[in-house]
């Protein structure tokens, strides 16, 4: 009995390490790594020759490759997106910060009903609220 606990702890032990070595344990695998075992998995599953083995490598290392690089593009393009985003956050606090400098208490709680609607205006536009004029 003992030693069927042991084997089965071991057993999770096991998987419980692959598991996080292939979904959260550091870098993804090389474009090369990765057209390499679809391949095997590949030749396994259709019984590959070797001549066929080959040229799949191939095929598959070029796409890998091609994915990789489409990838690092839309990375590039996401982080330039955040920060034009905080970018323009700032510039709309430091314009908000000038236009409260040159108002009075009550217009400054008035200013900010006011931005406090837009937002939400500028929310429903998106697709909500019925559809504009323009009948026949």
């Amino acid at each position: 009995m003992k030693k069927w606990i042991f084997a089965t702890g071991l057993m999770v032990m096991i998987s419980l390490s692959t598991f996080a070595q292939r979904n959260g344990g550091g870098e993804r695998p090389s474009a090369e790594e990765r057209a390499k075992r679809n391949t095997e998995r590949m030749a396994e599953e259709l019984q590959l020759t070797d001549a066929q083995k080959k040229q799949i490598l191939d095929i598959n290392l070029e796409y890998a490759k091609k994915n990789e690089a489409e990838m690092a593009e839309r990375k590039a393009k996401a982080d330039a997106n955040k920060d034009a985003a905080e970018a323009r956050k700032a510039e709309m606090k430091e314009q908000d910060d000038k236009i409260q400098a040159v108002l009075n208490d009550e217009q400054k709680a008035k200013w900010a009903e006011y931005k406090a609607k837009n937002q939400n205006g500028q929310r429903g536009r998106n697709g909500g609220g019925p559809p504009r004029g323009g009948g026949n």
